[in-house]
C-alpha cells in the first residue's frame, strides 16, 4: 500500500528509480519519461485544459498504465466506455458541488487540489464520494511533513508530493526524504524500534525474514541494494562479504503498516546462508523448473534430451505443439494437470532458450490483465474446423496418463512443512468421482432391468460380463461340484469364517435396552434383522470370496432371512467355485449372476426370479455405486445402501523403526487392487537413507508380482509425505481419513487413541492390512474416500435395525401427561394434547 503518491514533473533520473522501487508514481501525460513503457503501477496524470481524447486514454491504460488522473471534462466522455477503476477524476476544491452522480459512480477515485491540508475539511469531502479512494495535492510550494502524511493515513487519505518537494538528502524546510516521507505511517511494536521484513524473490517466493530500521530502508531505496538491520551487529549490506547481493524492486508495506516486503533479484548463491535460495525449503514449482532449465542451458550434457530441445528449435516446437493438443484432449482433473505440467516444461524450455523468465512471463500477462481494448478472441483459422465438419462427440473419451512401462516404479513426495494450506489440502483429494455423469449412465440399465425383469438382466449378462445364461439366479442346495476347491484353500475359508464369526457374533448381546425414565414410564430399544439384504460381491480383476465372508457372516449372525448374494459370472456361465462355497457357508438364500449395476437393479427393485432385497451391500466399481446411489433415493425401490465407495486405499504411518521391506508389502498390498487404487506413504522424520530403502523395497516387490503393470499404474499416481513428527502423522491421518491405517511406529499401540478417523487400524510390524481382509476377525468392507469421517465398516448392526417402544402406567401418565399435554398445546396440536387429557380425565374418576 502505498503511503504517499510522488508527481514526477521534471526528469531527474536518480531520483525516479529510487521512487520506482516504493510504488506508484504520477507520470505528466505531457512529458516523454511515461510512453511507451510505463514503469509498473504508474498514474497518469492529465492536467486541465488538453484536449479530450478517448482514444489515447485507452492506448496509455492498453500500454499498462494503471490508473488515470483525469479532469471532469475528460471524465464525462470517458465514463461508461472506461472501466471506473482505472479512473481517478482531478478536482479543484471550489468544482465539488459541480460534480453529478453519475461522475461519482464512474470513477474509484478523487486527487483533490486544495490550499490546505486540513484533515476535517478534506474528511467531508471524503464523505461525498464514499466508496472512494482519496488523493490529496496541496497547491502551496511549502514542504509536506511527515505528520501531513500520519494525519491524512488516519482518515483514509493519500498524499500526493511533487518531485521538486522530495529528496534523497536530509529532510528540509524545503524538501522532504523520500524514506521518510515513505515510513511516516509505518509503526512498530517492538521495543527496538526495528520493523520485521519479509524478502521475497521477483516471483514472490519468500527468501527470508529479517528486520529493517529507519537508516537501513532509506539506503536501501536510494542504493538500489538490500540493506537491512542485525539485531546483533547494525547495519547489515547484504551481500557485502559474501558476494550474495541483492537488486531491490519494490519495498511495499502490509495491510497494518508495521511490517514490509522487499521484492529482490537475488545474486549469487541464495539468500540463505546454507548456499541455498531461501531460508524456508528449497524452491519448487515453475521457480525450480526456471532454476534447472537456466542451468541446464548453461551447461547440460551432450546428448541429454534438455540440450536436444535447446539445439533443435523444430523438435521443441512439435513438442509444444504435441503436449498443447494432448491437454485440449484431457477431460479428467488428474489428466488436465498431468498434461500442463507437460506443457509448461516445454513451454518454460523455450521462454529460457530466448532469454524469457518466469517474472517475464507474469509481467506480459499483468499487462494483458490491464488492457481495456480487446480482440474479439477467435480461434485462427488453422486452429478451427469447417463448419460442415463433423460435429465433435459431447464428451471426448478419457485420455489414459502416460505411465513410463520401465524404470523405477516410485511414488511422488511432498514435505508437510514446506507445503501451503492449499498444497496440503491437494494431498488429502482423492481422484474426482463424478457421481452425476455416473448416475446419468447407469439410470438406463437400472430402468431396463426395472422395467423388463429378467429380460433385461440377461441381455445386460451377456452384453457386459460376456456370459450366455438361461437363468441368472442359483438357489440351494447349491451342488457340491460347484463348490468343489482346493483343500488348503477351504481349510483357509474355514478359519477364516471362524475367526469373522466370532468377532461378529461378539458385537451383538441380544438383550434388549430398558430405562424407566421417570416412575411408571418405560422405554426400551430391541434390535431386528433386516429381513432381506443383497451382497454384492465384485469379480473383476480379482476373484473375492473374502468379501462374500465379510458380508455374508454378519448377515448369517444378524439373522437376516433372505441373503441374496451378486456376484458376475465367468464366461462359462459359472461362479467361482470358492465364491460358491462361502455362498454355503452362510446360508445364502439365492446367488444371483450377475454384476454392475444391472446386479443392483435386480436386487433393489426385483425380478420375476430375484428377490427384492432392503438394503444392498458391498464394493464395486463406479458403475456399481453410482447404481447404489440412484436405487436408494428412490422411493419405488424403498431399499437402503450400507456407504458410498470409492477405490481401495490404505495409509502407512512409519518411523525410525519401520522395516522397509513390511511397509512396501503394505502399500503394495493395496495398490495391486486397481489403478485407480490411493495409496499414502506418511514418512515420520525418516532418514534420505531409510526412505531411499522404502522407495527400493515398492520398486524391487512390485516388479515381482504378476498385477505389476496394475501397481506401476497406480504407484505412479500415489505420495509419500514428509512430516517431522508422529502428532503431525496423525493429524494428517485423521484429515486423510483413510480406509486402512498401518502404524509401523515405536509403541505403536499406544497411538491408536489419537487415531479420530478410519476404516480399520492396523497396529505394529507384524499386523499386515492383509490379515483384516481375510481372516483377523474384522471386517473388510470399510468407507473409503474420505466417508471414515461419518461412516463405520460394515458390521454386526449394519444389518439390524433398532425398534423403541414404550410402556407407561396409570400412574406413569399422571406424572408425564401434563408434560406432553402443556408441549403439545404450544405446538398447536390439540389432539396430540387430547390423547393424553382424556385418559387423565380417566383416571381421575377411578
Amino acid at each position: 500500500m502505498a503511503t504517499f503518491l510522488p508527481l514526477i514533473t521534471e526528469e531527474n533520473p536518480t531520483l525516479f528509480q529510487a521512487l520506482d522501487r516504493i510504488g506508484p508514481i504520477i507520470l505528466d501525460a505531457q512529458q516523454s519519461v511515461p510512453l511507451p513503457h510505463p514503469p509498473q503501477h504508474s498514474y497518469l496524470f492529465v492536467k486541465p485544459g488538453t484536449p479530450v481524447d478517448v482514444d489515447a486514454l485507452a492506448s496509455w491504460l492498453d500500454e499498462g498504465i494503471e490508473k488515470v488522473i483525469l479532469p471532469l471534462s475528460w471524465a464525462k466522455e470517458c465514463i461508461g466506455s472506461i472501466p471506473s477503476e482505472r479512473l481517478i477524476l482531478l478536482l479543484e476544491i471550489s468544482g465539488v458541488s459541480a460534480v453529478s452522480e453519475n461522475v461519482r459512480n464512474g470513477v474509484s477515485g478523487l486527487l483533490l487540489k486544495t490550499p490546505s491540508l486540513d484533515v476535517n475539511f478534506i474528511s467531508s469531502i471524503s464523505k461525498f464520494f464514499a466508496g472512494s479512494a482519496i488523493y490529496v495535492l496541496s497547491t502551496v510550494d511549502s514542504s509536506p511533513t511527515p505528520s501531513n502524511i500520519r494525519e491524512l493515513k488516519s482518515i483514509g487519505a493519500t498524499l500526493v508530493i511533487p518531485d521538486l518537494q522530495l529528496s534523497l538528502g536530509p529532510t528540509s524546510d524545503a524538501k522532504i526524504n523520500i524514506g521518510d516521507a515513505f515510513l511516516a505511517p509505518v509503526i512498530s511494536d517492538r521495543s527496538d524500534g526495528l520493523f520485521p521484513t519479509v524478502v521475497s524473490s521477483q516471483t514472490g517466493q519468500s527468501l527470508g525474514l529479517v528486520y529493517s530500521s529507519r537508516q537501513s530502508v532509506k539506503e536501501s531505496i536510494a542504493s538500489g541494494k538490500g540493506v537491512y538491520q542485525s539485531r546483533k551487529h547494525g547495519l547489515w549490506r547484504k551481500g557485502e562479504t559474501s558476494g550474495a547481493t541483492q537488486d531491490v524492486l519494490r519495498i511495499r508495506l502490509d495491510c497494518d503498516s508495521d511490517s514490509l516486503e522487499f521484492r529482490v533479484i537475488q545474486h549469487g548463491a541464495g539468500f540463505c546462508h546454507l548456499n541455498r535460495q531461501s531460508c524456508f525449503s528449497e524452491i519448487s514449482g515453475l521457480p525450480a523448473l526456471e532454476s534447472t532449465l537456466k542451468s541446464r542451458l548453461a551447461s547440460a550434457p551432450e546428448g541429454s534430451y534438455t540440450k536436444r530441445l535447446f539445439s533443435d528449435p523444430e523438435l521443441l516446437k512439435s513438442k509444444i505443439m504435441e503436449e498443447a493438443d494432448e491437454l485440449c484432449q484431457a477431460t479428467t482433473k488428474e489428466d488436465v494437470a498431468f498434461e500442463a505440467a507437460d506443457l509448461f516444461y516445454f513451454a518454460l524450455t523455450k521462454c529460457i532458450a530466448s532469454g524469457v523468465r518466469v517474472v517475464d512471463i507474469e509481467k506480459a500477462l499483468d499487462k494483458k490483465a490491464k488492457r481495456v481494448t480487446r480482440r474479439p478472441g477467435n480461434a485462427k483459422s488453422q486452429w478451427t474446423k469447417p463448419t460442415t465438419a463433423t460435429p465433435p462427440p459431447t464428451s471426448a473419451p478419457p485420455v489414459e496418463k502416460k505411465v513410463a512401462k520401465d524404470g523405477p516404479i516410485r511414488m511422488r513426495t511432498s514435505d508437510l512443512s514446506t507445503t501451503t494450506p492449499e498444497e496440503r489440502a491437494q494431498l488429502l483429494r482423492r481422484p474426482v468421482l463424478r457421481s452425476d455423469e455416473m448416475i446419468t449412465k447407469v439410470k438406463p440399465i437400472v430402468d431396463a432391468v426395472r422395467q423388463r425383469g429378467d429380460a433385461a438382466l440377461l441381455e445386460f449378462t451377456a452384453k457386459f460380463d460376456r456370459a450366455q445364461l438361461a437363468s441368472t439366479v442359483v438357489f440351494p442346495p447349491f451342488a457340491p461340484e460347484t463348490m468343489r476347491i482346493d483343500p488348503e484353500v477351504q481349510k483357509a475359508i474355514d478359519v477364516a469364517y471362524a475367526n469373522i464369526y466370532k468377532f461378529h457374533a461378539a458385537q451383538t448381546t441380544g438383550e434388549a435396552l430398558v430405562v424407566e425414565t421417570m416412575p411408571g414410564v418405560v422405554c426400551s430399544r430391541f434390535a431386528r434383522p433386516i429381513a432381506r439384504v443383497g451382497l454384492y460381491v465384485p469379480g473383476g480383476t480379482a476373484i473375492l470370496p473374502s468379501t462374500a465372508l465379510m458380508l455374508g457372516i454378519p448377515a448369517q449372525v444378524a439373522g437376516c432371512k433372505e441373503i441374496v448374494l451378486a456376484t458376475p459370472p465367468r464366461a462359462d456361465g459359472s461362479i467361482s467355485p470358492e465364491v460358491m462355497y462361502v455362498a454355503h457357508l452362510v446360508g445364502a438364500s439365492a446367488i444371483l449372476k450377475a454384476g454392475g449395476a444391472q446386479a443392483v437393479a435386480a436386487m433393489a427393485y426385483g425380478t420375476e426370479t430375484v428377490p427384492k432385497v432392503d438394503k444392498i451391500f458391498g464394493p464395486g466399481n463406479q458403475w456399481v455405486t453410482a447404481a447404489k446411489m440412484l436405487v436408494q433415493n428412490d422411493t419405488d425401490a424403498l431399499v437402503s445402501i450400507d456407504m458410498p465407495a470409492g477405490p481401495s486405499e490404505v495409509l502407512v504411518i512409519a518411523d525410525h523403526t519401520a522395516n522397509p521391506a513390511f511397509v512396501a508389502a503394505d502399500l503394495l498390498s493395496q495398490a495391486e487392487h486397481g489403478v485407480d487404487s490411493q495409496v499414502v506413504l506418511v514418512a515420520v522424520a525418516l532418514t534420505p537413507e531409510h526412505l531411499g530403502a522404502i522407495e527400493k523395497e515398492v520398486d524391487d516387490q512390485a516388479n515381482a508380482l504378476s498385477r505389476v503393470e496394475i501397481v506401476r499404474e497406480s504407484i505412479s499416481k500415489s505420495i509419500i509425505v514428509k512430516v517431522a513428527t508422529v502428532e503431525d502423522a496423525i493429524a494428517f491421518s485423521n484429515d486423510y481419513a483413510p480406509e486402512h491405517l498401518i502404524l509401523h511406529l515405536e509403541n505403536a499401540s499406544q497411538k491408536v487413541p489419537s487415531v479420530e478417523n478410519a476404516g480399520s487400524v492396523f497396529v505394529g510390524p507384524y499386523t499386515p492390512e492383509s490379515c483384516g481382509d481375510y481372516a483377523s476377525g474384522t471386517n473388510h468392507t470399510l468407507p473409503t474416500n474420505g466417508y471414515a469421517r461419518q461412516f463405520s465398516g460394515v458390521n454386526t448392526l449394519s444389518f439390524q435395525k433398532h425398534i423403541t417402544s414404550q410402556e407407561i402406567t396409570a400412574a406413569g401418565l399422571g406424572g408425564l401427561g401434563p408434560v406432553v399435554a402443556t408441549l403439545a398445546d404450544c405446538e398447536g396440536l390439540q389432539a396430540h394434547a387430547n390423547a393424553v387429557r382424556i385418559r387423565l380425565r380417566d383416571t381421575s374418576k377411578q
